[in-house]
């Protein structure tokens, strides 16, 4: 059930948790998921909407990258374990996501990944301006019906938010396979002066950027013969 939100926003994902959680994914999230929550962000915890301090959250001043909607965390742990001079953090509503995430987190201990498990919006709200290095959106929800399409991620409103809390150079990610929801992105960032679509050749948004994880999204999107779109914008 699509829900509409306490702001007057409508949600921009489906549903929040799928098939049954195992007994082990029920104690990550109730005595693991606590311990690499990103806290002070939703309304209850700061209904004052204050900035929060990135520096305090993660005891440094690294890098900071974003991936929003993990799925599964496949791409945002190899990234974490490949780069452990960069902070990140994940946003994922959807529970059972979360739950595949955590005993491989746990596993590899890294002190360098946040989860925040809830609409990357309100963390938008309290992020300090300039924050953010670079940010990853891996098959969005591409909404196809027309009634559906204010419900897409990828937005003038929300572009606006990626301006404000994207250091000068930040880079966005996007990988999709839906060619018309591909469409629908190159058009809002290139109607954007403030963002470049970094392209050289014809072939570039068909080829996977440095540094590429496989998904299972991916393999899946793969095997039944869609083709996959990568987009790269940069913040002037």
């Amino acid at each position: 059930m699509i829900e509409k939100l306490s702001d007057g926003h409508f949600n921009l994902y489906g549903r929040r948790r799928g098939k049954k959680l195992s007994e082990r994914q029920k104690d990550y999230i109730l005595n693991y998921l606590p311990t690499v929550s990103l806290s002070g962000i939703n309304n209850c915890e700061n209904p004052k909407r204050e900035i929060v301090n990135l520096k305090e959250i993660f005891h440094d001043d690294n890098p900071i990258w974003l991936e929003i909607g993990f799925g599964g965390g496949e791409h945002l742990l190899s990234l974490a374990k490949g780069n452990k001079n960069i902070n990140f953090i994940g946003c994922e509503p959807y529970l059972n996501g979360v739950a595949m995430l955590l005993p491989r987190l746990a596993r590899e201990n890294l002190s360098n990944v946040k989860i925040f498990m809830d609409d990357a919006r309100i963390l938008f709200d309290v992020l300090p301006d300039a924050s953010l290095e670079k940010f990853f959106l891996l098959f969005p929800d591409p909404w196809p019906k027309l009634r559906h399409k204010r419900r897409r991620f990828v937005s003038k409103k929300n572009v606006e938010c990626f301006k404000k809390i994207l250091k000068s150079n930040g880079l966005v990610y996007v990988a999709t396979d839906v060619e018309e929801y591909a469409r629908h992105v190159l058009e809002i960032f290139n109607s954007d002066i403030d963002f470049s679509w970094e392209v050289n050749s014809a072939d570039d948004w068909h080829l996977p950027w440095k540094d590429w994880v496989s998904t299972r999204y991916y393999e899946k999107a793969k095997r039944a013969g869609r083709k996959i779109t990568f987009l790269i914008f940069k913040r002037r």
